[in-house]
């Protein structure tokens, strides 16, 4: 496999995330948002932190005062594409037009700026999960407000940076913030529940889609799109009565983890057909919210780990099915318990492409976690993870066959370029193909990091 198999025009990339890489959460005018909330509110249950070992962002990778040296370090590695977050916080503290803060603003036009320096183009995520704390004591994404002080920020953010960032992406995987932050209760801002949930999704679809209108209008030359989290779902079995069960099950959790973002955007409603239960989204309906939800994005980006194994089951109400964990049917999983499955992949993208709506699609997020170890190696530090290295080649290789079955299939961004905070599990699993000695702050190019580098220049790997 070679990089020229994927074409000229393909582009090839890695992603961060501002919370999980920025660190000075409370410098130069941020103002606090949901996850440094989360992250500094100690669990009422003695026996269940929040966070792994109660970790937080608070310094993270320190990029807010490192991005210089991580850029070095991405064109030392020929990386040309950088998709990055802003922090919404960082530049409207209380999450409205009033409380603009310049430094924030400042910080990410250098940010950009650096970024062109060194012949790496600027993909920006607008929303990347850490909404101001101020708006979720207003109710957060359950207050229709939020998706109208989301629609300012945009507008602003489109129009300050919009020479300098030909590729936008609105949200960053609407149906993992929502549902782990205000169904399950296991990210920030840590609601539980479908009282919370259900508006939460109507207003983040709205979102989604007025959000993705201000940014084309502001930005006529840019790439304006949007990311779904996505798993490719298969039935335990399809053998028999359970077997029907299971199978069905399955169409529930597609429509679910799936559908349930890109339909409304794409002008199709939401999965009520495959869900039936999400006909409770209607009652946040306002007259004109069909129309709002709608978006003729330029592109969509996919963002996918594993597969899910479903099978039916009684105890689940509105999906009436379960997730069978990976590590109970798989001998080998990633270091978050996710099985390893490229095909997946494959599925999907002819899964997306089938819909009338989706011109182009990048795969915006894919990697694996795994339990790297620093070896000295003459006098030198390395990272052999060649189980990451054989992660993202399987995957490659079915984003290379759907592409050749003429999906449009266009460009492939690493989750992700350094090692993170891992939102709940914290620090623990290491996703990077650059290693972060934390306590240190110093940077290790791992093998995977040098393994990209010679495939992005075109060497047979």
């Amino acid at each position: 496999m070679n990089r020229k198999d994927f074409g000229e025009d393909f582009i090839w990339g890695v992603a961060t995330a501002a919370y999980q890489i920025e660190g000075a959460w409370n410098e130069d005018g941020k103002g606090e948002s949901i996850w440094d909330r989360f992250t500094h509110t100690k669990s009422l249950n003695p026996f269940k932190q929040r966070i792994y070992q109660n970790q937080n962002g608070d310094i993270a990778c320190d990029h807010y005062h490192r991005y210089k040296e991580d850029l070095d370090l991405m064109k030392e590695l020929s990386i040309p594409n950088y998709r990055f977050s802003l922090s919404w916080p960082r530049i409207f503290p209380d999450g409205t037009l009033s409380s603009k803060n310049q430094k924030g603003i400042d910080f990410y036009h250098r940010l950009i700026d650096a970024c062109w320096e060194r012949d790496i183009t600027p993909n920006v995520t607008i929303y990347h999960w850490d909404l101001p704390q101020a708006l979720e004591d207003k109710g957060g994404w359950t207050n229709r407000d939020t998706y109208l002080r989301f629609l300012d920020y945009t507008d602003f953010v489109t129009k300050e940076y919009k020479d300098k960032v030909p590729r936008w992406f609105v949200l960053n995987e609407p149906l993992a913030f929502t549902v782990l932050g205000y169904f399950l209760g296991i990210h920030a801002p840590g609601r539980k529940g479908f009282a919370n949930f259900y508006p939460a999704v109507h207003h983040v679809t709205l979102a989604q889609g007025e959000g993705g209108k201000i940014a084309k209008r502001n930005c006529p030359d840019s790439e304006i799109g949007t990311t779904f989290s996505c798993s490719y779902i298969e039935p335990v079995s399809q053998d028999g009565f359970l077997g029907e069960l299971h199978k069905n099950a399955a169409i529930r959790f597609d429509a679910l983890l799936n559908c349930l973002y890109i339909e409304p955007m794409l002008g199709m409603g939401y999965p009520i057909d495959r869900l039936p239960s999400l006909k409770v989204l209607e009652k946040y309906f306002q007259e004109g919210d069909e129309e709002r939800m709608k978006f003729d994005a330029d592109f969509i980006g996919i963002q996918n780990y594993t597969r899910e194994i479903v099978k039916w089951s009684p105890f689940m109400p509105a999906v009436w099915g379960t997730i069978i964990e990976a590590k109970k049917r798989c001998e080998k999983t990633t270091e978050m318990g996710w099985e390893i499955y490229p095909e997946g992949i494959y599925h999907l993208l002819k899964k997306y492409a089938s819909y009338s709506g989706v011109k182009k699609i990048y795969v915006t997020e894919n990697g694996a976690a795994f339990s790297d170890k620093l070896v000295e190696e003459n006098g030198q530090i390395r990272i052999h993870d060649v189980e990451r290295i054989n992660y993202i080649k399987s995957y490659l290789e079915q984003v290379l066959r759907a592409k050749k079955e003429g999906v449009p299939v266009n460009g492939y961004f690493i989750w992700t370029f350094i090692d993170n905070f891992e939102w709940a599990e914290g620090y623990r699993p290491r996703f990077g193909i650059v290693y972060v000695d934390y306590e240190t702050q110093k940077r290790y190019i791992k093998d995977s990091g040098y393994w990209y580098r010679d495939f992005l220049l075109g060497k047979e790997v």
